[in-house]
């Protein structure tokens, strides 16, 4: 009577620098309790975790206990720029009562922790062509644009060194963390010693020294980060050249209720009032925030079913930093949506040497299939979708 949705995806990041691996990235390695290789966390190692609980749940009963859909596509690290389309399209088909997302982990503290909800994102990339060529500094440097400069100045109007981001209009649509977000955040553990550590950086953005308004800023505030820069000459040594072209990758990460296409038309207004309308904008793809109510009864279930695997309940968060297409599913499927899965603090996704351990894989699949059993055979009535 029951229909759960099961949402992976198989596109992975670029693998690069691969000197950094310590092997193939593209070739699978086991050692130490743990498995190497691109995607194997993020997102191929999810995915077959959960193949392994619906194997094991054939095995023990002949069928399963509710109807499974999986939802699984090749664009998500690139922003699923189909996948709204095609949830509208196929919206019957797709019908279900609720979904499994793509990822989740443990904390440092080995306790699984549920995200409700994921920010939203906009990704440019900007650009600036100053001269058809690069020239000889000596010869353009005091009479011709340099692009560099160009890019460089119109980066630095975006943000100011208090870390406000300065587009008109970027904040009016933000929504506030409520009373309840406050709660449950204030109840995670403290991670401003573990995040020293893990990043080795000694002091936070703003002044932030840790407790709730750290976990708070981290996940409730948008962001706008200079993902890579490009320009000129960056080889060994020294070359006097002025460079014609410059670009930057910018990510804006978005909280409720924040719209990608409204952030973009702003960040174009806002370069061409200060004078950069020579700077180009390249849309690379963006989604929207997207929330379950962390009280939603899918949520309490899939934590407590949870607790004869790991010993503990998932710990349930109201929001993580990251982004995907949740929200697409919220909107057009109307399902309520559980991050769960195997990832640890040094899964290392998106990075060199990414990797998943093996006992949490296994203890993945386990909770998933306890997680089916639950969702399948609560009692008439059990309100699933709210």
């Amino acid at each position: 009577d029951r229909t759960l949705m099961v949402y992976n995806h198989y596109d992975v990041q670029p693998a690069e620098p691969l000197e950094l691996w310590t092997s193939p990235p593209f070739e699978p390695a086991r050692r130490d309790g743990k498995f190497f290789g691109r995607g194997v966390s993020d997102d191929k190692g999810h995915l077959t975790s959960r193949l392994l609980a619906l194997d094991a749940l054939l095995d023990q009963g002949g069928e399963l206990p509710c109807r499974i859909k999986f939802v699984v596509e090749g664009e998500e690290e690139v922003g699923s720029r189909h996948l709204p389309e095609f949830l509208r399209e196929h919206r019957e088909r797709l019908r279900a009562d609720a979904c499994l997302w793509e990822f989740g982990s443990v904390d440092h503290r080995e306790v699984p922790v549920l995200y409700a909800g994921l920010r939203g994102l906009t990704y440019v990339e900007l650009s600036v062509e100053s001269a058809a060529v690069d020239a000889h500094s000596g010869i353009g440097g005091s009479i011709l644009p340099n692009a560099a400069w160009r890019l460089t100045w119109a980066l630095a109007s975006l943000k100011t060194p208090d870390e406000r981001i300065r587009v008109p209009g970027f904040y009016d649509r933000v929504v506030a963390p409520s009373a309840r977000d406050r709660e449950l955040m204030a109840a995670l553990p403290e991670m401003a010693e573990e995040y020293r550590r893990r990043f080795g950086v000694k002091s936070f953005l703003k002044g932030l020294t840790g407790g709730v308004e750290l976990r708070l800023a981290e996940v409730f505030e948008p962001t706008c980060t200079i993902c890579g820069l490009t320009s000129g000459y960056q080889g060994a040594g020294s070359k006097t050249v002025m460079p014609a072209r410059a670009s930057a990758k910018v990510d804006f990460r978005l909280v409720p209720d924040q719209d990608p296409a409204e952030i973009r038309r702003l960040l174009r207004a806002h370069l061409d009032a200060g004078g950069f309308s020579d700077v180009k904008i390249a849309d690379l793809g963006g989604e929207a925030p997207g929330r379950t109510d962390p009280d939603h009864p899918f949520l309490k279930l899939a934590s407590e079913t949870a607790t004869p695997v790991y010993g503990v309940p998932m710990q349930i968060a109201p929001m993580i930093g990251g982004s995907g297409p949740n929200h697409a599913f919220i909107e057009v499927l109307g399902v309520p949506i559980v991050c769960a899965g195997l990832g640890y603090p040094d899964t290392r996704a998106h990075a060199p040497d990414e990797n998943l351990r093996v006992d949490l894989y296994l203890k993945h699949a386990k909770h998933v299939a306890r997680m089916i059993h639950a969702f399948a055979e609560a009692p008439p009535g059990t309100t699933v979708r709210r």
